[in-house]
């Protein structure tokens, strides 16, 4: 799908160079065809040396050379950089933007008609190449677009498509800020881990190791997690008394809430977002 086609960042900080790591480690595309800029000349000279990529510091050069541009600025400047690049934008090129918080109602109002714009928001496992990635079309973007955002978002962990008005702001609620709840659980078990004489360092691994264990264990069995639950709960065991606790305590709820928190707070974030670039 991305075998030939020439494929741009703007913008070369962390979550650029996780996608350029796992578009060239994968093969999912070569390094002769990509190219990427940025304000920074040593974090260019970092990622030229690590991946063999072309760099540069013009937008305008990177929007030229590519079919693909993958938009990687922070949300506060993205809409200034997509008004400096927009005179070499035209839809024979693929936009995509993974500025978090930005919706496609606003970067289309400042780029020409009729682009072909997707919306993608990984989140930091990307790093890892274990993210989960919503891909969300703009009006005009075909199922081949589509196709190669799949492509290369596949490269750092798993995808799916969603409707962006609708859920963009649930998979944030969700998966963008989930990692900070999966974070703070396995410190929470840590914690625990010292409290009943296990080393912090210890208890650490063991907490982090239970968790991956566990979504792996779920994602190859594709099993239902309360099937799975069950597997590992024996009548009047250690289980199911500290799933008693857990229960008690109001996990499941206080995990809802929180999904439920970060939506909503997604969602007005979006909306001064939009006012912002609507300004312009």
């Amino acid at each position: 799908m991305l075998q030939g086609k020439k494929i741009g960042f703007i913008g070369g900080g962390n979550m650029a160079e996780a996608l350029i790591s796992g578009l060239v480690l994968s093969k999912a595309a070569r390094s002769s065809d990509i190219i990427c800029s940025d304000i920074s000349q040593d974090q260019l000279d970092a990622v030229a040396d690590k991946y063999h990529i072309s760099t540069t510091t013009d937008n305008l050069e990177v929007v030229k050379k590519s079919e693909v541009i993958i938009y990687a600025t922070k949300p506060q400047i993205l809409g200034t950089v997509l008004e400096q690049t927009a005179s070499a934008l035209d839809p024979s090129k693929l936009i995509i933007s993974i500025a978090a918080g930005v919706p496609l109602a606003a970067i289309a109002s400042v780029l020409p008609e009729k682009m072909r714009l997707i919306r993608v928001m990984p989140n930091i496992c990307a790093f890892v190449k274990q993210s989960a990635t919503a891909i969300a079309a703009g009006e005009h973007a075909s199922k081949e677009d589509l196709a190669m955002a799949t492509a290369i978002f596949d490269s750092v962990g798993k995808t799916v498509i969603i409707q962006e008005n609708i859920l963009m702001d649930a998979f944030t609620g969700l998966s963008g800020s989930g990692p900070g709840y999966i974070f703070l659980i396995i410190d929470a078990m840590a914690d625990a881990g010292v409290k009943m004489g296990l080393s912090r360092k210890d208890s650490l691994m063991l907490s982090a190791q239970t968790v991956m264990g566990s979504a792996q264990l779920l994602l190859e069995s594709q099993e239902h997690p309360g099937q799975l639950k069950d597997r590992v709960t024996s009548p009047g065991g250690t289980t199911i008394a500290g799933i008693h606790a857990l229960e008690e305590g109001g996990l499941r709820a206080t995990l809802i809430n929180a999904v439920e928190s970060a939506t909503k707070r997604s969602k007005e974030l979006g909306e001064i977002m939009t006012k912002n670039f609507m300004k312009k």
